[in-house]
């Protein structure tokens, strides 16, 4: 047999591109998503402006190389990865990810303030000096624009911003930032090898752009883009979308609906209560996403929807009408009832159940950290485990230290921290192995906090303190950093030089971060946020600061149900767990349970039934032949999705409104 060559080594040229193309997104997304309100360049762990900017670049190489005959390409496909995934960093960080709800969520306090919300007589006092800009001039500047804004061009507007007013805050918030960056960049170096190398985790979003990586370097991309059955799952999505896209600009064009409102066909009481409200939508993408997910996992997200759903009917019959005060203070963004609260329990045992699994590796990263074992020769991460674990260390003992020294209690300090983190690795882990290009959190990291130790743990500038910090990094999932992380160490796998990967992603979210608050500053002070497309942003900030107002000022207790509810959702997944672990015929992966209440699941259930039934016939009848070449298929679903999507943004960019592939 012969040995397998390594890769070449990744060029430079490589992460300065990603990087000055993810710096190029985080400047345009603000403009193009607020101010023209037109498709998302962003938007879940997939986001559109990446992939699509990748497959012109993947086509631009392949052409170029075919014309010039260079036996050295522009591009290789790892080196196309690596563009791809900094991108992907990139756009993450400059919506939902940080960007959309951070100016808000410092100014709304003050903003918003009111004599009926008595904000200014109970918050205002805990509000540690420097968290917020309390410069009222430069926040109503803010929220209405510079006078004669629109006339001024973006340079002119950037020297007028009042930058002295901000430049405590934007620096206070930027060290506490930078810390959780840097922290989940130690976590994934040290966990990667467990989820990647022992556990040999799938990853269904890298499917795609790994194939046509792949397609680069065999030089077979003419091959792969037209292959009959990717082709014929291209057409799908470019059909539907042109319809629809045209009936959005001349409504003469019939349209095909993509949406069903399937809630009429059932009744608001008896056992099908809980699906009253129930919508059927149809993303080709995202039934691409669930064909290449594994069946157990694709199958576990609609079977553990639905059932969550019917729970409500069975408790409707058996007479357990619970209210919604139940709940008490929560800042879930999408809790709604106190069933929901299993998830408190649920994402509780699952960390255990991930901690578990990889205790040897852990502790052989705490001997190796302690000096007690050598590493070894041949390192899989990106640099010594060894820097990972201090670094952590050392990152989690900061931010705690930046919490305790504006004002939070010490034991406060860290039951936050860790239960941001612990909930960051689950969420990076469903995310990931679930193959969830959107998801969102159901129950907020400190909601399980009060369900445990109740709400005084929150009293006074702890409470404000959590709920700020929470709404900034730790409950807006939908385009959170840890899963991008994940997807760059397993992209970058194998490929070298290491510390110049790492260096491009650390530099990426550097980058990104700066620029995507300077574009954010610079649209909001030029047009003014009252204005702008920020309504999503605006309600989920003021309601947070209601529940952080309603935490301080009165004594809440949480509802007994809440707790039963948490215990019922530790025990279901313990069952889950060690069925999983322990019966190799178990038919049901315990993530999907994790998901049964989140937002995302009300929208992709469908898609995963749909790519689960696909896969599982494919499988039955075809074997892994039929799957070989079925799969083109699916993956022409998902190219279809997004050069459509791709191709209305920049129709979007020249028109008054903008018609939207994707969900946002």
């Amino acid at each position: 047999m012969t040995e397998k060559q390594p890769s070449p080594p990744i060029r430079l040229r490589a992460p300065l591109l990603g990087l000055i193309l993810a710096v190029a997104i985080c400047l345009l997304t603000p403009y193009n998503n607020i101010y023209l309100r037109a498709t998302p360049l962003g938007g879940g762990h997939f986001p559109l402006a990446p992939f699509f900017i990748f497959l012109l670049l993947a086509i631009f190489v392949s052409i170029s190389r075919r014309l010039f005959r260079s036996s050295t390409p522009l591009f290789t496909g790892p080196e196309l990865l690596v563009t791809w995934i900094e991108m992907v960093i990139g756009s993450g960080i400059a919506y939902t990810g940080f960007a959309r709800t951070f100016l808000v969520n410092l100014t709304a306090p003050i903003h918003f303030a009111t004599e009926g919300n008595r904000w200014q007589d109970i918050l205002h006092p805990l509000i540690p000096p420097a968290l917020i800009p309390t410069d009222h001039q430069a926040i109503e500047l803010l929220y209405n624009g510079i006078t004669g804004g629109r006339r001024m061009g973006w340079l002119e507007i950037t020297t007028a911003i009042p930058w002295a007013a901000w430049i405590p805050s934007l620096a206070l918030w930027g060290v506490f930032i930078l810390l959780t960056y840097f922290v989940m960049l130690f976590l994934i170096n040290i966990i990667s090898k467990q989820w990647i190398h022992n556990e040999r985790m799938n990853f269904p979003l890298l499917k795609v752009p790994e194939m046509i990586g792949k397609s680069i370097d065999d030089g077979s991309t003419g091959s792969f883009f037209l292959n009959r059955f990717l082709l014929t799952g291209l057409a799908i999505p470019i059909f539907l979308h042109l319809m629809n896209g045209l009936n959005l600009y001349f409504p003469s064009v019939p349209a095909i609906p993509t949406l069903v409102l399937a809630g009429p066909y059932f009744d608001k009481t008896g056992i099908f209560t809980g699906f009253h409200k129930l919508k059927l939508y149809f993303y080709p993408a995202f039934i691409g996403f669930a064909f290449l997910t594994s069946r157990q996992i694709s199958f576990s997200f609609w079977f553990f929807f639905l059932a969550g759903a019917l729970l409500y009917g069975v408790l409707d019959l058996l007479g357990y009408a619970i209210p919604v005060s139940e709940l008490g203070i929560t800042f879930g963004p999408t809790l709604a009832r106190p069933e929901e609260m299993q998830m408190i329990g649920a994402y509780g045992i699952f960390f255990l159940f991930l901690v578990w699994l990889a205790r040897l590796h852990l502790f052989d990263v705490c001997k190796q950290s302690f000096f007690l074992s050598k590493p070894p020769e041949e390192r899989t991460e990106w640099f010594d485990v060894r820097i990972s674990f201090w670094g952590a260390a050392i990152g989690f003992i900061l931010i705690i230290y930046w919490y305790i020294r504006l004002g939070m209690a010490p034991t406060t300090a860290v039951l936050v921290v860790g239960a941001f983190f612990m909930i960051m690795l689950v969420a990076t882990r469903i995310i990931c192995q679930g193959g969830l290009a959107y998801f969102t959190l159901t129950a907020a990291p400190t909601d399980g906090l009060i369900a445990l130790f109740g709400a005084k743990m929150f009293a006074g500038v702890s409470g404000l303190l959590a709920g700020i910090s929470q709404k900034v990094l730790f409950v807006d999932l939908g385009e959170s950093l840890m899963p991008s992380l994940l997807h760059g160490r397993h992209l970058h796998q194998n490929q070298k030089p290491a510390l110049l990967l790492f260096t491009g992603l650390a530099l990426t979210i550097v980058a990104s971060m700066t620029a995507s608050i300077l574009a954010m500053m610079t649209l909001c002070y030029r047009y003014g946020m009252r204005e702008l497309q920020l309504d999503w942003a605006t309600r989920t900030t003021t309601t947070v600061y209601e529940n952080i107002f309603r935490l301080v000022s009165t004594e809440t207790t949480t509802g007994s149900w809440i707790f039963i509810f948490a215990i019922v959702g530790a025990l279901v997944m313990l069952a889950l767990v060690v069925c999983y672990h322990r019966l190799y015929w178990w038919p049901i992966h315990p993530i999907g349970y994790l998901t049964a209440y989140s937002s995302a699941m009300r929208i992709l259930w469908v898609s995963f039934f749909i790519g689960w039934a696909c896969n599982a016939l494919c499988m039955r009848y075809g074997g892994i032949t039929l799957f070989k070449k079925l799969q083109y298929f699916f993956i022409g679903l998902i190219i279809g999705d997004f050069l459509m999507g791709g191709g209305w943004a920049l129709v979007g960019l020249f028109t008054d409104i903008s018609y939207q592939v994707l969900p946002d």
